[in-house]
């Protein structure tokens, strides 16, 4: 499975609100400049994650964005699913009654065990694993 630019900047983007969680409402102008992203693409970004109640924007001279709940409860799964809709490698391995040959198909179990294995790592690693990991490998942060 190849991630889409939507899931791999919305991620960056929400471990940088998650690095923040404590500070001001951050403004998505100097999230674009720090991550060197797109404004117009993160505005598109986190319209869908405060639509999915993950973010809350606040408006104002102070305003910007920040989490919507702790870092420790919000999942790379949530995340990667409200901005990417489809997890799995094949549109068989998420839904039933797809395909004519579904039920004798050998292939289906592969693409559903890899779906499954995806669906389960990303559903166990939350943002504030994301910043565990980072803070005891020394890898440069971002903003």
């Amino acid at each position: 499975m190849r991630l889409s630019t939507r899931g791999r900047y919305g991620l960056r983007l929400m471990y940088c609100l998650a690095r923040h969680m404590n500070d001001k409402p951050i403004p998505l102008s100097l999230i674009s400049k720090e991550l060197d992203l797109p404004l117009n693409y993160l505005e598109q970004l986190i319209r869908k994650l405060r639509d999915s109640n993950l973010v809350k924007s606040y408006r104002g001279a102070f305003g910007g964005y920040k989490l919507s709940k702790n870092p420790d409860e919000i999942s790379v799964g949530e995340i990667l699913r409200v901005l990417e809709n489809h997890m799995a490698p094949t549109e068989c391995a998420e839904s039933e009654n797809v395909c004519y040959i579904e039920q004798t198909c050998a292939a289906r179990v592969v693409w559903k065990r890899i779906s499954d294995g995806i669906n389960q790592a990303v559903d166990n690693y939350t943002l504030q694993d994301m910043i565990d990991e980072t803070n005891q490998s020394n890898i440069k942060e971002e903003v």
